[in-house]
């Protein structure tokens, strides 16, 4: 099992902390990876990682689809693969439809079809066999529709790739989770329980595989989820350090009857807790919501304890077909423990 470090988003904070990249380069942390909301980018992160820094990948976890053109995402993913020397993993996902909608003034509708034309026309641009041309129900390539000069013309990419991109999708819808596993390299799954993982996600992780026509893709496919390490001897205060992310996620992001991650929490057994969380989150009670959160499910979704707690829990991440464990951790402690327990 290989690791990361996730710097999640890079937001209020004066400045990214390159002393903690350093030392996950140092320890051999695999890649380290940046998100984007509606604050900064995470292209400009990532860059300025890459800059200082030789053997560590950088990946996007995640750049949203809404947010740019395919082919401008195939630009971007070559130049910082190119600059990087091969190091640029590119990340996807669709956010969802407040933030599709609400800023950058993309439709919604169709992620499935979207996500899936939007990684296709990524693969024909990098691929350079010929001029892009894209006529699907989502993308037009030359653009044709109302308002069109009439003048487009299909082009190849200047830029001649030498490294492979590997192509990464969030997801954690049964269908989402699906077309990941037939058209990615990847897959970034956040609120994973290694303990629900094979129930949840194995069926539609399987139907993924076999839709992809690829005999070996199990062997190849890097399933990559995102965990909090806190190394405490403190594991009640830090649950409860955890609670207010937790309870914004699963109340908080999206609107009620179309929250992903309230879904998902759901589909892991918590059909009481999830929706008493949404309620008073949405309420405002927020305080309240994160109260709400079950321990069992912060165990679950987490890595939080002493040294040997959290040997004690790797091997159900192990076990559960995990390949590369993203570590989300500001704490040098927890991410040098890491390194000894995993690497």
């Amino acid at each position: 099992m290989r690791l990361g470090l996730n710097l999640s988003y890079f937001g209020g904070r004066a400045r990214i902390d390159m002393d903690l990249v350093r030392e996950a380069e140092r320890l051999g942390y695999d890649s380290v990876w940046a998100a984007e909301a509606w604050g900064s980018d995470a292209v400009t992160v990532l860059s300025w990682i890459a800059a200082q820094t030789r053997t560590i990948d950088v990946g996007s976890g995640i750049l949203q689809i809404p947010a740019r053109t395919a082919p401008m995402t195939a630009m971007t993913a070559v130049s910082l693969s190119e600059l990087s020397g091969g190091r640029f993993r590119l990340g996807l996902g669709l956010s969802g439809p407040q933030v599709a909608e609400g800023w950058h003034g993309q439709p919604y509708g169709g992620p499935l079809g979207r996500t899936r034309e939007y990684v296709a026309i990524i693969r024909q641009v990098i691929a350079r066999e010929e001029p892009l041309v894209h006529d699907g129900a989502h993308y037009q390539i030359p653009y044709d529709g109302p308002g069109a000069s009439g003048l487009g013309k299909p082009l190849k990419m200047l830029t001649h790739p030498t490294y492979p991109i590997p192509i990464y999708i969030a997801a954690i819808g049964p269908r989402n989770v699906a077309l990941t596993a037939e058209i990615a390299d990847g897959w970034l799954p956040v609120l994973y329980s290694p303990d629900r993982a094979p129930q949840t996600f194995g069926p539609a992780i399987e139907d993924g595989f076999a839709a992809s026509g690829e005999a070996d893709k199990n062997d190849r496919f890097d399933t990559a989820p995102s965990v909090t390490v806190m190394v405490t001897d403190d594991r009640e205060s830090g649950r409860d350090s955890l609670r207010a992310e937790l309870a914004l996620y699963i109340g908080g992001m999206g609107a009620r009857g179309r929250n992903f991650y309230n879904d998902l929490t759901v589909r892991y057994g918590y059909e009481e807790a999830a929706p008493r969380i949404q309620n008073l989150y949405l309420a405002g009670k927020k305080r309240d919501a994160g109260a709400a959160v079950p321990d069992a499910l912060i165990d679950e979704v987490s890595l939080i304890g002493t040294a040997q707690q959290i040997r004690d829990r790797l091997d159900a991440w192990r076990e559960a077909g995990v390949n590369t464990l993203i570590v989300s951790t500001a704490d040098v402690t927890s991410l040098r423990t890491m390194a000894e327990l995993v690497l």
